[in-house]
């Protein structure tokens, strides 16, 4: 379902033509140098997540990802593309002789008078070599919770699961969907004197002062396990692990958090109860999955209606029946989406929100994990215990005004 406005269909204008005017303008008449330093700078600006170089036969186009979305900027000619691509690879550290297989790098920029990292990926394709850049959030700045859009439920939920003298709490859900800005909350939440903070991660995505922070090197066999491993011999109070991938990760973390060590971590997992059999495949007994879990925290981002071009929108009887509300009484209704302006690339929508839905185990849950029930019962039984499901979080944020049905149903659907 689209959820752009329809004039803007077929045009982003404004600040991406405004970039697009000064990378032209700068391609004409200097070298690859301050190219490749206003892009950066200028994708900062933008609140861009990544930065897109695709090879094509006759130049290089470029992208950058805004709010989720990849938005074309500009096809520089074919003659700059290599130039451009040499400059950003040794800036990264990367071979920039070798083009056949596939590269990581890592770039400290200086950029709008803050530290920023940059992690680089290159790869072949058939018409030459392509890099995706991500942009790092500021790591002097961490998230409260009641920034990240948690209902005050929830919020509450989340403080409950740092405050539990032991076990782990994940934040779940696809890449992208800010799983590592709500881990980092909880970290920073955690970040007292009195307590002893390690990562292991991969890469080490911001600095945080306090913590003992750990780059895991899988080329010399020290990957998160042999770094959890290791780490559990150093008297921690909290561990953050940047991602279970294994079931080795998963057992040496199950293991920590049943030991006294509260263990912050993320999976790739679609919503809170599938996580459970996420750890079920990895080989975690169910009863030690009851005893090491105190809550799961399962996420997405959707992006918000555009504060500078806000309008009042009535909904058609299909997203009034989706929403639960009566299409007869929206005269006071909050809902509203973006008609489109040189703000939000004419998009409708700047900036994004989270969407959640917390899992705490015990009680009742707890009884229906050791007894092995499914998917579907277990959410039944959740549900029905109060837990607020992703797709509830955002109906309420449409009702609010703050995103739109189509926004949620592109996210969730």
């Amino acid at each position: 379902m689209s959820d752009k406005p329809a004039e803007s269909e077929n045009h982003n204008e404004s600040r991406q033509q405004a970039l697009q005017a000064e990378l032209r303008e700068l391609v004409d008449v200097v070298g690859p140098g301050p190219l490749v330093d206003l892009l950066m700078e200028r994708a900062f600006q933008l609140q861009a997540t990544d930065i897109h170089l695709d090879p094509l036969e006759d130049g290089l186009r470029l992208r950058l990802r805004v709010d989720g979305m990849l938005h074309d900027i500009i096809q520089l000619p074919k003659d700059a593309a290599a130039s451009v691509i040499s400059r950003l690879k040794l800036a990264a550290n990367m071979d920039i002789t070798e083009r056949r297989v596939a590269q990581d790098g890592h770039i400290n920029n200086q950029t709008l008078q803050n530290r920023r990292d940059i992690r680089v990926g290159s790869g072949p394709t058939i018409h030459g070599e392509r890099l995706v850049l991500r942009l790092m959030p500021d790591h002097k700045r961490f998230t409260e919770f009641s920034e990240l859009g948690l209902s005050e439920e929830q919020a509450a939920d989340i403080t409950r699961y740092c405050h539990a003298p032991y076990g782990m709490v994940l934040s779940v859900g696809p890449v992208g969907s800010g799983k590592s800005t709500t881990i980092y909350s909880c970290l920073d939440y955690l970040n007292q004197p009195e307590m002893s903070l390690a990562t292991i991660e991969d890469p080490v995505e911001r600095r945080i002062e306090g913590a003992n922070q750990i780059q895991i090197d899988p080329k010399i066999g020290f990957g998160f396990a042999a770094a959890l491993r290791g780490v559990l011999r150093q008297d921690p109070n909290v561990i953050m692990v940047g991602e279970i991938r294994d079931s080795e990760t998963a057992h040496i973390a199950v293991r920590a958090g049943l030991t006294g060590i509260r263990v912050l971590s993320t999976l790739h997992s679609n919503d809170a109860v599938a996580a459970i059999d996420v750890f079920r495949e990895f080989g975690i007994p169910s009863m030690f999955i009851t005893d090491s879990l105190q809550g799961i925290i399962s996420q997405r981002l959707i992006r918000r209606v555009c504060e500078k071009c806000r309008a009042p929108y009535q909904p058609d009887a299909g997203a009034c029946e989706y929403l639960g509300i009566n299409s007869d009484h929206l005269s006071d209704s909050k809902i509203s989406k973006g008609t489109g302006c040189e703000h939000c690339f004419h998009t409708g929508y700047l900036g994004r929100t989270g969407i959640y839905e917390t899992l705490g185990i015990q009680g009742d849950l707890r009884e229906a994990i050791l007894r092995g029930d499914s998917q579907a019962e277990i959410l039944k039984m959740a549900s029905g215990l109060g837990m607020t499901t992703m797709e509830e979080s955002g109906k309420a944020k449409v009702l609010e005004g703050i995103t739109t049905v189509q926004e949620l149903h592109r996210v969730l659907v």
